[in-house]
Protein backbone atom coordinates (compact mmCIF):
# COMPACT_ATOMS: atom_id res chain seq x y z
CA UNK A 1 0.00 0.00 0.00
CA UNK A 2 0.97 3.80 -0.52
CA UNK A 3 1.73 6.12 1.81
CA UNK A 4 -0.49 8.40 2.76
CA UNK A 5 0.57 12.02 2.69
CA UNK A 6 -1.30 14.92 3.73
CA UNK A 7 -2.76 16.39 0.31
CA UNK A 8 -3.85 12.56 -0.16
CA UNK A 9 -5.74 12.69 2.48
CA UNK A 10 -6.97 16.13 2.42
CA UNK A 11 -7.98 15.30 -1.37
CA UNK A 12 -9.57 12.29 -0.22
CA UNK A 13 -11.85 14.42 1.99
CA UNK A 14 -12.56 16.89 -0.37
CA UNK A 15 -14.07 14.34 -2.76
CA UNK A 16 -15.70 11.75 -0.73
CA UNK A 17 -17.14 14.18 2.03
CA UNK A 18 -19.98 15.85 0.49
CA UNK A 19 -21.96 16.97 3.28
CA UNK A 20 -19.31 19.55 5.04
CA UNK A 21 -20.17 22.79 5.14
CA UNK A 22 -18.81 25.56 3.02
CA UNK A 23 -16.05 27.08 5.32
CA UNK A 24 -14.54 23.82 6.10
CA UNK A 25 -14.41 22.72 2.57
CA UNK A 26 -12.88 25.81 1.68
CA UNK A 27 -10.24 25.76 4.68
CA UNK A 28 -9.52 22.44 3.70
CA UNK A 29 -8.79 23.28 -0.24
CA UNK A 30 -6.41 26.17 1.08
CA UNK A 31 -4.85 23.90 3.21
CA UNK A 32 -3.99 21.55 0.34
CA UNK A 33 -3.43 23.86 -2.19
CA UNK A 34 -0.63 25.20 1.04
CA UNK A 35 0.87 21.65 1.43
CA UNK A 36 1.54 21.31 -2.47
CA UNK A 37 2.73 24.42 -2.71
CA UNK A 38 5.56 23.64 -0.31
CA UNK A 39 6.30 20.29 -1.48
CA UNK A 40 6.82 21.55 -4.66
CA UNK A 41 10.69 21.26 -6.01
CA UNK A 42 10.43 25.12 -7.49
CA UNK A 43 11.26 26.49 -3.86
CA UNK A 44 13.91 29.07 -3.82
CA UNK A 45 17.52 27.79 -2.25
CA UNK A 46 18.27 28.47 1.56
CA UNK A 47 21.33 30.63 2.19
CA UNK A 48 22.89 27.09 3.07
CA UNK A 49 22.27 25.41 0.10
CA UNK A 50 23.85 28.26 -2.02
CA UNK A 51 27.08 28.60 0.28
CA UNK A 52 27.69 24.39 -0.16
CA UNK A 53 26.86 24.90 -4.14
CA UNK A 54 30.06 26.89 -3.92
CA UNK A 55 32.12 24.71 -1.48
CA UNK A 56 30.80 21.77 -3.77
CA UNK A 57 32.61 23.60 -6.89
CA UNK A 58 35.82 24.54 -4.90
CA UNK A 59 35.74 20.62 -3.99
CA UNK A 60 35.57 19.30 -7.51
CA UNK A 61 38.28 22.05 -8.35
CA UNK A 62 40.65 19.73 -6.06
CA UNK A 63 39.76 16.79 -6.78
CA UNK A 64 41.52 14.43 -9.58
CA UNK A 65 41.02 10.32 -11.60
CA UNK A 66 43.10 9.61 -8.46
CA UNK A 67 41.12 8.43 -5.30
CA UNK A 68 41.89 10.71 -2.04
CA UNK A 69 40.27 10.53 0.96
CA UNK A 70 38.68 13.63 2.30
CA UNK A 71 41.67 14.60 4.70
CA UNK A 72 43.96 14.48 1.44
CA UNK A 73 40.95 16.82 -0.37
CA UNK A 74 41.02 18.95 2.65
CA UNK A 75 44.91 19.63 2.60
CA UNK A 76 44.62 20.47 -1.06
CA UNK A 77 43.21 23.82 -0.81
CA UNK A 78 43.72 26.39 2.34
CA UNK A 79 39.55 27.30 2.16
CA UNK A 80 38.33 23.26 2.31
CA UNK A 81 40.95 23.28 5.11
CA UNK A 82 39.45 25.76 7.08
CA UNK A 83 36.03 23.76 7.27
CA UNK A 84 35.61 20.93 9.41
CA UNK A 85 36.00 17.17 8.21
CA UNK A 86 32.53 15.84 8.77
CA UNK A 87 31.48 19.57 6.38
CA UNK A 88 33.76 18.60 3.70
CA UNK A 89 32.23 14.56 3.79
CA UNK A 90 28.49 15.73 3.48
CA UNK A 91 29.76 17.73 0.23
CA UNK A 92 31.73 15.04 -0.78
CA UNK A 93 28.99 12.79 -0.67
CA UNK A 94 26.60 15.13 -2.51
CA UNK A 95 28.80 14.97 -5.16
CA UNK A 96 28.54 11.43 -4.91
CA UNK A 97 24.88 11.36 -5.04
CA UNK A 98 24.63 14.15 -7.72
CA UNK A 99 27.14 11.99 -9.89
CA UNK A 100 29.85 13.91 -10.13
CA UNK A 101 32.11 12.28 -7.92
CA UNK A 102 32.81 8.65 -7.45
CA UNK A 103 33.18 6.49 -3.74
CA UNK A 104 36.30 4.62 -3.81
CA UNK A 105 36.03 1.94 -0.84
CA UNK A 106 39.66 1.38 -0.15
CA UNK A 107 39.78 -1.09 2.79
CA UNK A 108 38.54 0.59 5.91
CA UNK A 109 38.56 4.24 4.45
CA UNK A 110 36.72 5.89 1.81
CA UNK A 111 38.46 7.50 -0.91
CA UNK A 112 37.08 10.14 -3.88
CA UNK A 113 37.93 10.34 -7.20
CA UNK A 114 35.93 12.43 -10.31
CA UNK A 115 33.41 10.59 -12.21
Amino acid sequence: MEKMTYVAALSYVLTNCTDLPTEVADKLTALKAQTEKRNTADRKPTKAQVANEALKAQVVAVMTKEPATVTELMARSADLSALSNQKVSALVNALVREGVALKVPDGRKSTFCLA
